[in-house]
């Protein structure tokens, strides 16, 4: 349990270095994301703070910081079902004291107004930094979690002892961003989108259930296509080496 409770902290801080960094490259950036403005830094903003936060902790946690990539690893049979909830449940409330801490400093902005700012909150419709529809946010979403899994899936498999894994998912966190911050200010990762819609409320809790159905279903699909696909050949040892050790 010791264990168990080392690996939940740790995948509790990384997931809200994650959301912090992210969401703080658009929360405390005094220009809007839209139509292409800022949305490089943005992506980088994201991709990096992955890379970094799964340099530090991937061998405690394995470096999910996702509910999508968590589940995604148990479908693949990765991961142990029994720490699935307890995973997505740190991620959550790291996403949250994340967003938390977002809404102190940015209130000592002078003219920052929760009720009038969108707080990088996921959303499609009107919500949409481009005004992208429902079902454009419900395929660029779930194609690109499945997409996101997956490279997270084989990273696992093929670089766990090397140093260049985190960067080839920071990378691929980085471009997914590039592409899906306009049509819903981009997600791929239900903590991260459930930690911004708590505070901004209304319109953002009832979009909500996009950015936990898309990813969570795209990551599903990605871990039984990896599994289907012989990506479970050396199991065992991947799973002590993301520190899924049954030990915990």
């Amino acid at each position: 349990m010791a264990v168990l409770g080392k690996r939940l902290l740790v995948e509790g801080v990384g997931t809200a270095w994650l959301v912090f960094i992210g969401c703080g490259s658009i929360v405390l950036n005094t220009g809007a994301v839209q139509q292409g403005y800022g949305v490089l830094e943005v992506s980088l903003a994201f991709g990096v703070a992955l890379a970094t936060a799964s340099y530090w902790f991937r061998e405690t946690s394995g470096a999910h910081f996702n509910p999508a990539v968590t589940v995604g690893f148990t479908a693949a049979q990765r991961f142990p079902v029994k720490d699935l909830l307890p995973y997505i449940a740190a991620q959550i409330l790291g996403a949250v004291a994340a967003a938390a801490l977002l809404v102190y400093v940015a209130n000592g902005r002078p003219g920052f107004d929760m009720g009038a700012s969108e707080f990088a909150a996921n959303g499609f419709g009107d919500h949409s930094p481009a005004d992208y529809k429902l079902h454009s946010a419900l395929v660029v979403e779930f194609v690109l979690s499945f997409a996101f899994v997956m490279v997270s899936l084989v990273v696992a498999k093929r670089y766990k002892a090397e140093p260049g894994g985190p960067m080839v998912v920071g990378g691929c966190l980085a471009l997914i961003y590039l592409v899906s911050i306009p049509v819903t200010n981009g997600s791929v990762n239900p903590a991260r989108s459930t930690g911004q819609a708590l505070f901004v409320g209304d319109w953002a809790l009832d979009q909500l259930w996009l950015f936990w159905a898309a990813p969570m279903s795209g990551g599903v699909l990605a871990g039984f296509l990896f599994s289907f696909l012989g990506g479970r050949s050396d199991q065992p040892s991947a799973a002590l080496a993301d520190g899924h050790s049954e030990a915990a």
